[in-house]
């Protein structure tokens, strides 16, 4: 179960966030879904499911994702973020898990056949630059295959 804020969209005072919501089954199934957070409440605005769901999964969906949406868009008031932060990265663990999950991000991407550097980008808030780098680690540290054959 994962759910990130993809972006958030300020229109005056008021602003809109969309969160992408992935889950993954027991037996293998997974869902992904795009939810969006605004003055009207939580909509829920897309969903993909491998296998597709039936019509009892559907009617079970609110109750699946109702908990990790509430726990990521209402927001705790533990004023964690320093008032004078300009940039929002994501908390992000430092060194081998750090490329161990750059490498789960990049294959996943992958799987999807979405562009991986711009995977990893989104999960942990670097540039390109930074992203290829941390790539270019897990690669060395064994967690992806090598760029080409060596000889």
């Amino acid at each position: 179960m994962s759910v990130r804020q993809a972006w958030v969209v300020r229109e005056g005072a008021t602003a809109a966030a969309w969160f992408d919501v992935r889950l993954t089954f027991a037996d293998g199934a997974r869902l992904e879904a795009l939810a969006v957070l605004s003055g009207q409440g939580v909509r829920v605005e897309d969903v993909r499911a491998r296998p597709p769901l039936s019509l009892d999964d559907l009617a079970v969906l609110a109750e699946w994702l109702e908990s990790p949406l509430f726990d990521a868009c209402v927001p705790d008031g533990s004023g964690t973020a320093s008032p004078g932060s300009r940039r929002a990265r994501p908390a992000w663990p430092g060194g081998r898990e750090e490329r161990r999950l750059v490498a789960r991000e990049y294959r996943a991407a992958r799987e999807e056949g979405g562009d991986p550097v711009l995977a990893v980008m989104r999960a942990t808030g670097h540039g390109r630059r930074r992203s290829l780098r941390l790539i270019g680690q897990a690669r060395d540290d064994g967690f992806l295959a090598p760029r080409r054959a060596r000889r």
